[in-house]
């Protein structure tokens, strides 16, 4: 008889993918819902206005939910920001919009600017009080939100030696970097959008993150105090590129 080990039990065991949150009314919160924000940045060295208007009629004709940002440090620098739950919107519908302007002959060439396109997914971290809001509300209202058109947005990788630390360890490292962002958000300041984008980063980072306001000065302020964390100081393997950006136009889709 074969001593040949039995992993038929193990490869059997079903694999959980839902995200959940705290209980809500005493009953458990799951979801296998999740909200995909995806970043492009172009550059139009010729007709910079006359692009941006074209792209803004492509994603009103096929309403894409999106917003366009002016790039702070590139004049000729444009932001596209859209999202889905359905990953699939990013390949079809947003890129054909795009393509759309690139065939537009007067108003052609444009050009990516892939150092900056960002991809993430939002997730939970358990204790959420309302699941659903957190994963899909929370992040499309944020960025949509009339008058907050400042943003800076960026990956970060952490090292791997947060990985290995006890989860009780883990978890106060985060607890300092979340009441910090809480603070900020509780005061107007800066409203963050963190979405984990683990092998859907070309240069494999873990995170995107986004910071939302008023103005800009806070959002600067935010990662200037974030840096004196344990995560940040101790546990961090780079973050950016950085993007910076003003909304010069909301398409509501």
């Amino acid at each position: 008889m074969s001593d040949a080990p039995k992993h038929g039990a193990a490869e059997s065991t079903p694999i959980d993918i839902h995200e959940r949150g705290a209980p809500k009314d005493g009953v458990p919160q799951e979801s296998d819902r999740r909200l995909f924000m995806q970043l492009l940045v172009f550059e139009h060295l010729t007709n910079f206005d006359a692009a941006v208007r074209l792209l803004k009629a492509r994603l009103e004709q096929g309403r894409i939910p999106s917003v366009l940002y002016a790039d702070v440090n590139h004049p000729q620098g444009l932001g596209l920001l859209t999202f889905s739950e359905d990953p699939a919107h990013f390949v079809t519908r947003v890129a054909d919009a795009v393509r759309e302007c690139n065939r537009s002959t007067e108003l052609a060439p444009w050009r990516t600017r892939p150092e900056f396109s960002m991809l993430g997914r939002t997730y939970s971290t358990g204790f959420e009080s309302d699941l659903k809001h957190w994963l899909l509300d929370r992040p499309r209202d944020t960025v949509m939100h009339d008058g907050w058109d400042w943003s800076i947005w960026y990956p970060l990788k952490r090292i791997g030696a947060f990985n290995r630390l006890d989860p009780k360890e883990q978890g106060a490292i985060l607890r300092e970097h979340g009441t910090i962002g809480r603070q900020y958000g509780a005061q107007g300041l800066a409203h963050d959008i963190r979405l984990a984008c683990h092998g859907l980063d070309s240069n494999d980072n873990d995170f995107v993150i986004g910071l939302i306001g008023e103005t800009l000065y806070p959002l600067s302020h935010v990662v200037q105090t974030m840096r004196k964390t344990r995560q940040t100081g101790e546990f961090m393997d780079h973050m950016g590129p950085f993007f910076v950006g003003r909304v010069i136009a909301r398409v509501q889709g």
